[in-house]
């Protein structure tokens, strides 16, 4: 049996499960503060954001394999099951351990939305044409950075960090409905896998070592912890040290993420007209010029103009680079793309993870440890990028 058309409202749905990600991460990055002295542990926020990042590093090798095993919708109904009761404990939490605990556990569960979504989109697409669904995903997805601060801005400004979670659980139970209630299974059963634990092992080292696969996602990998520098450091930078209110702050992000998207909507056309390849050179580029003026203005302790400038010319980088790496690293492995998926998201989240421990642990308020971090990454990805190979997509839409 044939998977499903691409309807209308497939990458709408695709890209609000998706969403679940920056939901989980983005609504409390406002409450860092208030975290912070609730806890009583300057630390507590990044290392909170750094157990969600092993979450979701660990979380999406199991999800992968379970979804090329069993299809795509029932590991995906779990996951975000899990993830709501997850989200209702760290409302309820106690101390930073048991806060750390239940993300670590939130993500767990929010993996399946980050990984799954990604698969089902190589299930119905390669090539240009997967390139266009993921920008479209790309696109709901990017209301909820924009949305998302400004929501936990306006919940600390009313009510204690802690209902920020209660409505992160009530996303959940919303993406539960949609799945169990309109999302069909992109992997008929006659492709889904049958392997044991061994095996899937192997899978994973033989992803490893097919070259267009580790370079695209080490491309990807050192992006997205580019990024989780940033999402982690910013807080500290512009509420904490330029002491910015977090609806200030909010205003930031969403400014941000407005461009992202925009860079973002821009990548189909790119790649259609140049291809995958000389898009992400030429965005890798542009990042690591503006890391380098991110750790200029960090050295010589620039004001938050030049930050905002740097911030939002990096945005191109992550827009155009993130889902083009994507599209490269899952090109040749169609058969186990929940696989492939997978072990690309564990290398992203993972970069974020050491991203965001770094910035907890080296974190000063000033943009020099940001910037240091910002700079190192951008300069792994073009390492990275200038290892590819040249890869020859399908053109045809599925």
């Amino acid at each position: 049996m044939p998977p499903p058309r691409i309807t209308r409202h497939l990458p709408l749905l695709l890209g609000f499960l998706i969403a679940v990600g920056p939901v989980s991460t983005d609504m409390y990055l406002p409450a860092f503060p208030a975290i912070a002295r609730d806890f009583h542990s300057s630390a507590a926020p990044q290392i909170s954001l750094a157990a969600y990042f092993i979450g979701l590093a660990i979380g999406q090798m199991t999800q992968g394999a379970l979804s090329d095993r069993l299809g795509r919708r029932a590991p995906l109904l779990a996951g975000l099951v899990i993830y709501t009761f997850a989200s209702i404990g760290c409302a309820l939490c106690w101390n930073v351990s048991s806060f750390a605990v239940f993300r670590l556990l939130a993500a767990l569960g929010c993996s399946a939305g980050v990984v799954i979504p990604r698969a089902m989109v190589r299930d119905l697409a390669d090539g240009p044409a997967a390139a266009k669904l993921f920008s479209k995903l790309m696109l709901v997805m990017g209301v909820a950075p924009i949305v998302s601060p400004m929501l936990g801005s306006a919940v600390v400004s009313f009510a204690s960090w802690r209902m920020i979670f209660a409505v992160a659980a009530l996303y959940g139970v919303v993406a539960v409905f949609c799945i169990w209630r309109f999302l069909p299974d992109t992997l008929p059963p006659a492709r889904r896998t049958r392997i044991g634990f061994v095996p899937v092992l192997v899978r994973y080292v033989t992803i490893c070592r097919e070259r267009a696969f580790i370079t695209h996602a080490l491309t990807g990998c050192f992006t997205s912890a580019c990024l989780f520098a940033y999402l982690a450091a910013t807080p500290q930078i512009f509420i904490g040290h330029f002491g910015w209110s977090t609806a200030a702050y909010a205003g930031l992000f969403g400014l941000n993420s407005m461009a992202y998207i925009g860079y973002n909507q821009l990548n189909p056309m790119l790649v259609n007209r140049y291809g995958i390849g000389p898009v992400i050179t030429v965005a890798s580029w542009v990042l690591l010029a503006a890391c380098a003026g991110l750790l200029a203005v960090g050295l010589f302790s620039g004001g938050p103009l030049p930050i905002m400038a740097g911030l939002l010319a990096s945005e191109l980088g992550f827009g155009l680079v993130m889902p083009s790496a994507m599209v490269g690293a899952l090109s040749r492995h169609q058969a186990h793309a929940g696989s492939a998926s997978a072990l690309l998201g564990t290398m992203q989240y993972t970069g974020g993870a050491i991203a965001g421990l770094a910035m907890g642990v080296l974190g000063n308020g000033t943009a020099l440890p940001m910037g240091i971090a910002m700079f190192a990454c951008a300069v792994g990805a073009l390492l990275a990028a200038s290892a590819r190979p040249q890869l020859i997509f399908r053109t045809a839409e599925t």
